[in-house]
């Protein structure tokens, strides 16, 4: 069986790795990459695949720097060209961004059974086209891998109830055919943790590379539009890092570099003494970054769950998460852009033991491989 694996963004190079390792230890399943060209400078998409041994794409479409829609659309005409040409039993698709929507829509279109890894998020922020992206994939795919018990009762008041931990009665001779199922597998990216997190410690140099100690920092990360596209929610996230005091740790995003650019904000690294700024980095440093700060600020989803899954106190700038059960066991606190609030949290936050199981095992990715297999004509 062949399945066609659609990825464009950093987020989803570390979701898909612990899967693609499992698909290629399978001899029976194989699998050609697409990568849509989402996140495409080397230090966003390269050294992910190089770090993470996923093998290298099949297919580099080099779709990005668009409008939403007109990336959309040339996504969705050049994935279905490749669909075709592979002749797929399978698309699966990772999270919520363009390349997830376009890759299911695509496979819709052609009949093609679509799998959804880390289906049923729901931030309930329709201005958020993530939110779009996640939910309209979710409608059209067949099989749906949630990574939470909260993401299964999303799907559930959305009327997709057919619950299962097996996939025998996914046999189908076609998608037509095929009875819409949801599993509760975990989530990959704890899988990827803990399969790098040893190696990261060992083969990372960036708290040296950087000249800082662990918990002597906070780390901070900016990218949504939410907060890079509106000047005042800008200025107001890096007043509130002033305000802070710590040393702060800023991978930067190369469009929120060029948003402060525009908006006039100044020069924050020499006008914010505490905050420095450093080029994005790889996973296996950002891993070593997460795991020894004090506290993280960040409007990534990615992130708030690496938060947890460290022990970490994670401060979320936007208005609202998908992932709530982090904010439930008391790890994360979502406090928007407002500066003081922002700064009221990141000094005071003390949260209690972490909870474990909330994100599975450790093992989504061999059960995600598992499903897939059995749906095997």
């Amino acid at each position: 069986m062949k399945i066609c694996t659609i990825i464009g963004a950093r987020p989803q190079f570390i979701k898909a790795a612990p899967v693609s390792r499992a698909i290629a230890e399978h001899n029976r399943l194989a699998e050609v990459i697409i990568h849509t060209g989402q996140h495409f400078d080397a230090d966003m998409s390269d050294v992910f695949f190089k770090e993470l041994d996923i093998p290298k794409p099949d297919y580099n479409l080099g779709i990005n720097s668009a409008s939403h829609g007109a990336m959309t659309g040339r996504m969705l005409e050049k994935i279905e060209e490749i669909l075709i040409k592979e002749k797929a039993d399978w698309v699966l698709v990772y999270g919520d961004t363009n390349s997830t929507l376009a890759g299911a829509l695509a496979a819709v279109k052609l009949h093609i059974p679509i799998a959804h890894v880390e289906a049923g998020l729901r931030s309930f922020n329709r201005e958020m086209p993530e939110e779009h992206n996640r939910v309209l994939t979710d409608h059209c795919a067949d099989i749906l891998f949630c990574p939470t018990q909260n993401a299964v009762d999303n799907l559930q008041a959305e009327g997709i109830t057919n619950i299962s931990s097996t996939a025998h009665q996914l046999k189908s001779s076609s998608a037509k055919e095929l009875p819409r199922t949801v599993a509760l597998v975990g989530d990959t990216m704890y899988n990827a943790v803990l399969q790098f997190s040893e190696i990261a410690q060992r083969r990372s140099t960036i708290l040296e590379d950087l000249g800082i100690k662990p918990k002597e920092y906070l780390l901070a990360t900016v990218h949504r539009p939410y907060n890079t596209d509106i000047p005042d929610n800008l200025r107001n996230i890096l007043a509130a890092f002033f305000e802070i005091g710590e040393l702060i740790i800023f991978p930067i995003h190369p469009r929120t570099r060029q948003r402060i650019v525009e908006f006039g904000l100044g020069d924050p690294q020499s006008e914010i003494q505490n905050l420095k700024f450093i080029d994005p980095v790889g996973y296996l440093d950002m891993l070593v970054l997460e795991q020894n700060a004090r506290l993280i600020l960040t409007d990534s989803g990615g992130m708030q769950k690496e938060a947890y899954f460290f022990g970490i106190p994670c401060v979320t700038l936007r208005p609202e998460t998908e992932w709530i059960e982090t904010v439930e066991a008391g790890w994360n606190v979502v406090v928007g852009s407002d500066n003081s609030v922002i700064v009221k949290k990141a000094l005071n936050m003390q949260p209690p033991q972490a909870e474990g199981g909330i994100f599975g095992d450790g093992h989504a990715g061999e059960r995600i491989l598992g499903l897939l297999a059995d749906a095997m004509p």
